[in-house]
């Protein structure tokens, strides 16, 4: 970002599914402060929702067990969501780690006003509609204020540097990314973001989510890596912590830009493998074998480590999908355990490493001391902020648009926004690569345009982009979470979902150059 502020199940089939579970769910409570057994605090952890190899063998003469209910099409819980917020110090906490792996326990950190707290934690995805499943439930938690917080002025940096308050187990816990809700006994509630992070993704669908974004825009203790306490740029954060709360309903970047494509990939029943932009800066061998990558909104911040994985991962292959705009723009470093977001953007001569080793420094990919445009990746390049203009579509017989029944030049209303990329020769840009949309708008004064683009590598990967921030967000316009939308409508939505379904089924079956029409490059075209 600029700097500059500003499918169905039917009834029967669904009541059955619900009785299965409901029969074999386990309704025990665990103390508060501990880790919970097995069988303790899980909610519908039965057998009939563990994989295979979790259950046990049937014995001689017994009949087998019955096959697992896929995790979609489990009977969800519509009541995630937060129905009161409250004041800032009323409940606030955060994990102690990004992700986890099934089985390991992270700890919650907390501070709350309130003598209780309950945390369920939900699995977010389709569950036929209802959009998540609570898979735990703690019992009470008393609760404490804990200290305001530490500053660190050299970077301007706030933790919260809390104390344990409560072992979230994951034993049992499905892959998948999780929402901790908090429910305060006097009503203010709170949403803690989780990964449980899957070790491979061969054969899969791995979704990344972009934490080191949501952690950047985070204002909690008063600053982030835009802002300032006073609201100013200059006095922002160099470094920011994972070692506080999200401020605001806890983590909207999630809700609002990863959620959505979530809940898509999980309803077509896609197999899937979820990791976060952290783990892949730690390792990068859930790509491994791979049939595609989707970076699912807005992920920005992204260290030289994970790009170089993502990048071998294309070039093996893998196909990618960035479903939103100004993608993998800041290099930035991870440091403390990766719990530190190291970016110093325009005071990059500030930066440690600046002088020592260029292509550490964090600033924007396309700067100096060590430049390496965004667009050699992703196909676009980011030209702006803020915009609101309708896409237009340029290849209405692109395979991404099959179904949808668009005719080129159809436009649809506020799809481009706020952020937004474009096709830009001047700068490094894979061949062959076509674009899909050619949508003209005015930036700050300035006339542009945002694209929509699709290009095949060598080693056979498609990569399709978006071009638009708002492309994740158009797919629950409309709908009970997203009423306004920025004036987008459900005929948008209809073609923002057809599209996005295409490109996950297409890209789900392996290296989409070998089975799916090569781009008829026309950049020459569109920008003579």
């Amino acid at each position: 970002m600029d700097d500059t502020p500003p499918g169905r199940l039917g009834r029967r089939g669904f009541l059955r599914l619900a009785g299965v579970a409901a029969t074999a769910s386990v309704a025990g409570w665990g103390g508060p402060g501990r880790p919970e057994g097995p069988s303790q605090g899980r909610l519908g952890g039965s057998l009939a929702a563990a994989p295979a190899s979790a259950r046990p063998a049937a014995s001689p003469g017994t009949a087998p067990s019955p096959r697992p209910v896929p995790e979609r099409l489990l009977p969800g819980d519509p009541h995630w969501r937060l129905r009161r917020y409250g004041p800032q110090e009323a409940v606030e906490a955060y994990c102690d780690q990004v992700s986890v792996l099934p089985g390991e326990t992270a700890w919650l950190h907390m501070s709350t006003t309130a003598e209780r707290v309950r945390v369920t934690a939900y699995r977010m995805g389709w569950y036929g509609g209802a959009l998540a499943r609570a898979v735990w439930r703690s019992g009470p938690v008393r609760g404490h204020r804990q200290s305001p917080g530490r500053f660190a002025p050299a970077t301007r940096t706030n933790y919260a540097a809390w104390g344990r308050s409560l072992a979230i187990p994951t034993e049992g816990w499905p892959e998948g990314a999780y929402l901790l809700r908090l429910d305060a006994d006097h009503g203010p509630q709170r949403y803690v973001p989780l990964i449980v992070r899957s070790a491979s993704g061969a054969g899969r669908t791995v979704l990344v989510h972009a934490a080191a974004t949501w952690q950047a825009y985070n204002r909690w203790g008063g600053s982030s890596l835009y802002y300032g306490e006073d609201g100013r740029y200059l006095s922002r954060s160099l470094a920011v912590s994972f070692d506080r709360p999200y401020d605001k309903t806890g983590i909207k970047k999630f809700l609002v830009h990863e959620r959505p494509v979530v809940e898509l990939a999980e309803r077509l029943g896609l197999p899937l493998a979820y990791t976060t932009g952290v783990d892949l800066d730690a390792g990068g061998e859930v790509l491994d074998g791979a049939s595609a990558v989707v970076f699912l909104g807005h992920d920005e911040y992204w260290t030289p480590q994970a790009r170089r994985r993502v990048t071998g991962a294309r070039d093996a292959g893998v196909n990618l999908a960035f479903l939103g705009a100004n993608s993998c723009y800041r290099r930035v470093r991870l440091e403390k355990g990766r719990r530190l977001v190291v970016c110093y953007k325009t005071d990059v001569t500030g930066d440690p490493l600046y002088g020592r080793r260029p292509s550490l420094v964090t600033t924007d990919f396309r700067a100096a001391p060590a430049p390496d445009p965004e667009s050699s990746l992703v196909g676009v390049y980011y030209d702006g902020y803020p915009a609101d203009a309708p896409y237009v579509v340029r290849a209405p017989r692109h395979w991404a648009f099959a179904g949808t029944g668009v005719e080129r030049g159809d436009a649809f209303p506020h799809l481009v926004g706020v952020e937004y990329d474009r096709v830009t020769p001047q700068v490094p840009t894979p061949r062959p690569l076509q674009i899909l949309s050619h949508s003209p708008l005015t930036c700050v004064g300035r006339p542009s345009f945002a694209d929509s683009a699709y290009y095949t590598a060598p080693g056979g990967a498609g990569v399709f982009a978006t071009g638009t921030m708002r492309w994740a967000e158009a797919l629950m316009a409309g709908t009970r979470d997203s009423l306004q939308a920025h004036g987008i409508g459900a005929r948008t939505r209809r073609f923002v979902t057809t599209v996005t379904e295409n490109v996950l089924r297409g890209f789900a079956e392996g290296p989409a150059a070998a089975r799916l029409p090569t781009p008829d490059d026309d950049v020459d075209k569109v920008y003579r």
